[in-house]
């Protein structure tokens, strides 16, 4: 059995550069010893679990939908906005909501305290035809992955399938 303690874990913080985006996360699954490079499923584990801290008026991430992974939340304390294609949902501690692959979804602190809140998200293997992208649909960018699992975000116009291939 893997056993980690969440105060032993390191709480790693990003903030976007203007700081609309801003988190801190604690990575429960690397802790018990994920290789999130990997694609042997017995080293990248199934699912991933952290625990997420955002600060009063600060969102997570922008507005994405996953085109393989889907992800369960579970609020532990404050109070967040929880944007759909519905609008957006006040969410408190004890609530639990899920989104599937193709459903967009942002996460808001909209309290005066943090807002936290564990995610568990299903693995779904990087690259190729079965890896996961993320579609920003307020600035119309793409995150893919390329090979040697290095991601990048592309932003482009539509274009035919064979454009460029004959």
């Amino acid at each position: 059995m893997r056993k980690v303690n969440l105060k032993d874990i390191e709480e790693q913080e990003r903030r976007s550069p203007k700081g609309k985006f801003h988190k801190f996360v604690k990575n429960i699954s690397i802790a018990l010893g994920r290789d999130p490079e990997s694609l042997d499923l017995w080293k990248r584990h199934p699912f991933d679990l952290a625990l997420v801290r955002i600060p009063n008026g600060k969102s997570f991430c922008p507005y994405h939908s996953h085109s393989a992974e889907s992800e369960l939340y579970l609020v532990v304390s404050g109070r967040g906005s929880v944007r759909d294609k519905d609008g957006s949902t006040i969410v408190t501690a004890g609530d639990a909501f899920f989104f599937q692959p193709g459903e967009a979804h942002q996460l808001t602190n909209a309290g005066d305290d943090d807002f936290v809140y564990y995610i568990i998200a299903d693995n779904p293997r990087s690259g190729g035809a079965t890896g996961d992208s993320c579609y920003y649909p307020d600035s119309g960018k793409w995150a893919v992955v390329k090979e040697g699992l290095e991601e990048v975000i592309v932003k482009g116009t539509e274009v035919v399938y064979h454009d460029g291939e004959e």
